[in-house]
């Protein structure tokens, strides 16, 4: 592939590029004069990531430290590695980082890792590589979901993900449209991301404003192979765009985003849904999902692809069967009207009203930053090593809100605002 100054492709526009580093800095972290970064990023995503550290320093950062990850290690490890290592994590370096994030350092992650990198792979040894990792991640983890601090997350155009969303395009094409999706989709092919990304989350504001003053005991989905209702947590509080941290900066989490989401409960959830986009997890493909909840709890699963996949998630741990959130996107979306598939749940997500299996948000609380693990649990906040995503909506989906007498209230209509 042709590429020029600084390993960049030649077909990934370097304006942009630079706009989409600036972005995450002072939008996505909002980060602090003398306040550390931890930085983790997959080495495709280099050009991105460079970037990134300058905007950082030139923010007034004081250390910023990059972790890095390779597809080709990554495989390296499932062709070549002991079976019994797979039971393993690094788990010194969560450690770490936990103890980076309670000295107030902020967390950016750059995701374009290859979506299939590890379909072809024995799913057992994925399924238990997955689970140590998930579980040694905890203590670093616990501090993100809580929002302690200041962590955005964005993304690069790597070759493999581009190949994957454009096939049967040259390499060059499909990079180069793959860079121009993200842009749009992060709000940067504009002049002033920035006063953009302004008045996006001030949309995303009034939208949990409403929500918040209804106060719903439930929200109700109906559609095509969907009748579920989804319990919310008590004292339960929508959140969207920016948001303030325990450490008192407020922040984009998620560049993109385009959803308002909350804290469902996890004993509250009733019926069946479906997928209606696939969900890649971890480099497996999981198709055309469809569970029934009981008592909150996902009592039969099935997929068309990925299956053994998702079930071994499902055992993972208790809270793994039960939700941790529930969100709300127009399909009017700016990523649903392009029509792409990007087999990243950081795009496809906000695509769709989705849902997820696992640990729940503990900010989605009133006064939550007050609140310790008992008491998120009474009120039906979910605990769980995993946090997974999941698209249930479309333009064929109606959600009403059902207050606690039973009386609703139209909230979306075949997948718009109502």
């Amino acid at each position: 592939m042709t590429t020029h100054s600084r390993g960049v492709s030649a077909t990934i526009d370097p304006v942009k590029l630079d706009r989409l580093a600036e972005v995450a800095v002072k939008v996505g972290l909002q980060l602090q004069p003398g306040q550390d970064l931890v930085l983790t990023s997959s080495i495709a995503a280099l050009p991105l990531t460079r970037r990134i550290v300058e905007h950082a320093y030139k923010a007034g950062a004081g250390l910023v430290t990059p972790i890095f990850n390779d597809d080709e290690i990554t495989l390296a490890r499932f062709r070549y590695g002991a079976d019994a290592g797979f039971d393993r994590a690094a788990g010194w370096l969560y450690e770490g980082m936990a103890k980076a994030f309670a000295n107030n350092a902020a967390r950016l992650a750059v995701r374009g890792e290859d979506p299939s990198l590890l379909s072809a792979q024995n799913p057992a040894k994925v399924a238990r590589a997955n689970k140590a990792n998930s579980m040694a991640y905890q203590p670093a983890l616990e501090k993100i979901t809580g929002f302690d601090i200041n962590w955005n997350i964005v993304a690069y155009p790597d070759l493999a993900w581009a190949r994957q969303v454009f096939p049967g395009e040259s390499d060059d094409v499909a990079v180069a449209k793959l860079a121009d999706a993200i842009f749009s989709a992060s709000r940067v092919d504009v002049e002033d991301p920035i006063g953009n990304w302004k008045a996006h989350n001030a949309a995303l504001a009034e939208r949990t404003k409403w929500l918040n003053e209804h106060n719903f005991h439930s929200l109700h989905f109906t559609g095509p192979s969907t009748d579920l209702t989804v319990g919310l947590a008590e004292g339960h509080e929508w959140m969207g765009g920016a948001s303030t941290a325990k450490n008192g900066v407020t922040c984009n989490p998620n560049i993109p985003t385009e959803e308002v989401f909350t804290t469902p409960h996890a004993w509250r959830v009733e019926g069946h849904v479906s997928s209606t986009k696939p969900l890649s997890y971890q480099g497996t493909l999981i198709d055309e999902i469809s569970v029934r909840f009981e008592g909150g709890r996902i009592v039969e699963a099935k997929a068309s692809k990925g299956e053994d996949v998702l079930k071994k998630v499902l055992d993972t741990d208790e809270g793994a069967r039960r939700l941790g959130e529930v969100a709300l996107v127009p399909h009017s979306s700016p990523i649903s009207k392009s029509g792409l598939l990007f087999f990243n749940t950081l795009f496809d997500e906000n695509a769709a009203c989705h849902i997820a299996l696992g640990q729940c948000y503990s900010k989605c609380f009133v006064n939550g930053a007050s609140l310790s693990q008992d008491e998120i649990a009474q009120r039906g906040g979910n605990k769980s090593f995993i946090h997974i995503d999941w698209m249930i909506g479309s333009d064929r989906i109606d959600i009403d809100g059902v207050a606690k007498d039973g009386s609703r209230v139209p909230v979306m209509r075949k997948g718009e605002w109502a």
